[in-house]
């Protein structure tokens, strides 16, 4: 299996119920986050969301001029369930939670801190994270997950669908989310990113209305939740 597009794209599991809304999708543009270094060519965002698509139900002063407790964010604390079946080869947690920041005010001088998180590391770019390696040998990592939260050790076998911690915000992240990459090692210093697509999943349209769709990597923006 090859990070470069050609073979077969790993299929995934959404990593938890209720909504979430997609950013930096590979199917916008790829490397999806703008690089291919710690293998985040393929990586997808999911925003946990309320039934409305809303990540926070309180809009207020600190929306617009601070930054924002994390418990405020719809997705803080939402079960985060492993997207494959297969070994936990790499477990990383201690990290704390941070504020969300939906404010430019507070965007733009975190912005401007991102090369720093770069050089000290996985740690404090993925924050608590988990890493999953089919038999295959594809690996699949779920980052910036909730402080204390993390329920899995390195050598463990879970199932998809399992429970491997909780949404937090925790490492390079502006709001409480879920990152999503998979990759040819447990390693992103040294690996390559793989595609992956979800299995299975279902889309909100404009109407409202949820669509399913199979084995497909949701549109920058979808809201989609577990079929």
């Amino acid at each position: 299996m090859r990070g470069d597009g050609a073979g077969p794209a790993v299929v995934l599991d959404l990593p938890g119920d209720g909504c979430w809304r997609v950013e930096n999708s590979p199917a916008r543009r790829v490397p999806s986050h703008g690089t291919d270094l710690l293998a985040l060519r393929y990586a997808i965002d999911l925003v946990g969301t309320d039934a409305d698509g809303r990540s926070a139900r309180v809009v207020d002063w600190r929306t617009v001029l601070a930054v924002e407790p994390p418990e405020r964010f719809v997705a803080f604390g939402r079960p985060v369930l492993a997207p494959v079946g297969g070994t936990v080869v790499r477990v990383h947690h201690g990290e704390p939670d941070h504020g969300g920041r939906r404010s430019p005010l507070t965007l733009l001088p975190y912005a401007l801190g991102q090369a720093g998180r770069l050089r000290r590391g996985i740690a404090a770019v993925a924050g608590n994270h988990v890493v999953v390696a089919r038999a295959d040998g594809a690996c699949v990592a779920v980052a910036h997950l909730r402080a204390g939260s993390v329920r899995v050790r390195v050598g463990q076998v879970v199932a998809a669908g399992e429970q491997v911690g909780t949404c937090g915000c925790s490492g390079n992240a502006t709001e409480p989310h879920v990152h999503l990459q998979a990759t040819d090692g447990p390693d992103p210093a040294r690996a390559r990113g793989l595609p992956f697509v979800f299995g299975a999943f279902e889309e909100r349209s404009a109407d409202g209305s949820w669509a399913p769709r199979r084995h497909a990597v949701p549109r920058e923006g979808a809201v989609v939740r577990r079929a």
